[in-house]
C-alpha cells in the first residue's frame, strides 16, 4: 500500500541525509520526497511516499521518531486528507497544443511559437499521469519533465505543528 508521510525536522545540515540513511540501510524505498521550511525557519516539513504495509510503514515511523531532529511523524494515508503534485513538462510545440493544455487544466508558462512550450499542472497524482499519457497519446514529443511529487496535509482545522 502507498503511504504519505509527514515528518516536522529541526532544519539543520545533515537531517536529510540521516532519513535518507535510515531508508536504505533497512532496504525502504522513497518514491518521492519534498522539502520546505515552515513559517518557523527553524523547522522543515517533509512529506515523503513509500510501499509497504501497514506493519512496516509503523516500523519507519517509530525508526523515523527515534532520530534526534526529528519533532514530529504522520502517517497521514489513513486520514482524510488532500494531496496535490506540480508537473512542469517542455513539449515540442505542434499547431493546437496550447489549446490542449489549458483545456486541460494546465497553464502555458513559457512558449516560444513554433518552437517548445513548457506548462504546469498542479493536481492529483492521477490528473498528473493522466495528462502526461494524453501528451504521449497525441504523439507530442515531450522534451523534458519534472514534478514534484505529491505533498499532503490533513483536512480539518487542526495543524501539523510542533
Amino acid at each position: 500500500m502507498r503511504h504519505t508521510i509527514t515528518i516536522l525536522v529541526e532544519n539543520e545540515f545533515g537531517v536529510l541525509t540521516r532519513i535518507a540513511g535510515l531508508f536504505s540501510a533497512r532496504g525502504y524505498n522513497i518514491e518521492s520526497l519534498n522539502v520546505a521550511a515552515t513559517l518557523d525557519a527553524t523547522v522543515s516539513r517533509l512529506t515523503l511516499v513509500t510501499r509497504g504495509d501497514d506493519k512496516v510503514v509503523e516500523q519507519i515511523k517509530k525508526q523515523l521518531n527515534k532520530l534526534i531532529p526529528v519533532i514530529k511523524v504522520e502517517d497521514i494515508s489513513h486520514l482524510v486528507h488532500l494531496e496535490r503534485e506540480m508537473l512542469l513538462v517542455k513539449v515540442k510545440d505542434d499547431d493546437g497544443l496550447a489549446n490542449m493544455v489549458t483545456a486541460s487544466g494546465a497553464e502555458v508558462i513559457d512558449h516560444e511559437s513554433g518552437d517548445y512550450l513548457i506548462a504546469e499542472l498542479t493536481g492529483k497524482t492521477d490528473a498528473v499521469d493522466a495528462f502526461l499519457a494524453k501528451l504521449h497519446d497525441y504523439n507530442h514529443h515531450i522534451i523534458e519533465i519534472t514534478r514534484t511529487g505529491p505533498v499532503g496535509m490533513q483536512r480539518g482545522k487542526q495543524g501539523f505543528v510542533i
